[in-house]
């Protein structure tokens, strides 16, 4: 990479669960936009009950000299986590990291073409 390029990540953000075999559908939509996106640091990060936790990517990420990051909640809506828990992890990363630029994207599910691709598996499943 052209070390005048400044790194970019991109950290999916899960809610997390008890059982560890719950990560396997993100752990590999992770590894598909690793392979599509060789030039960006892609990682995986949980709100709670699974490691490793946003704080702790994010600080991993600076660490290795990544300001650039952009979380994208892989949540299908807008609930209490992203409205309230989300903004003030952000917000404690920013006031962390003064040199990062953290963007954070809407819900995964609420996408018009996230929604369409859902609707054409349903029907798929349908027959």
């Amino acid at each position: 990479m052209n070390t005048l390029t400044q790194r970019r990540a991109l950290v999916l953000f899960a809610h997390g669960a008890r059982a560890a075999s719950w990560a396997a559908p993100f752990e590999r939509l992770r590894d598909i936009n690793r392979a599509r996106l060789p030039d960006v640091d892609v990682e995986l990060a949980f709100l709670e009950l699974m490691e490793p936790r946003l704080p702790g990517v994010v600080g991993a990420l600076v660490a290795r000299g990544v300001l650039d990051v952009t979380v994208v909640p892989v949540f299908l809506g807008q609930g209490g986590h992203l409205l309230r828990d989300l903004p003030l992890l952000a917000d404690e990363l920013r006031a962390a990291h003064p040199a990062l630029r953290l963007e954070v994207a809407g819900a995964v599910g609420e996408d018009p073409a996230v929604l369409a691709a859902m609707s054409d598996y349903c029907l798929k499943a349908l027959g």
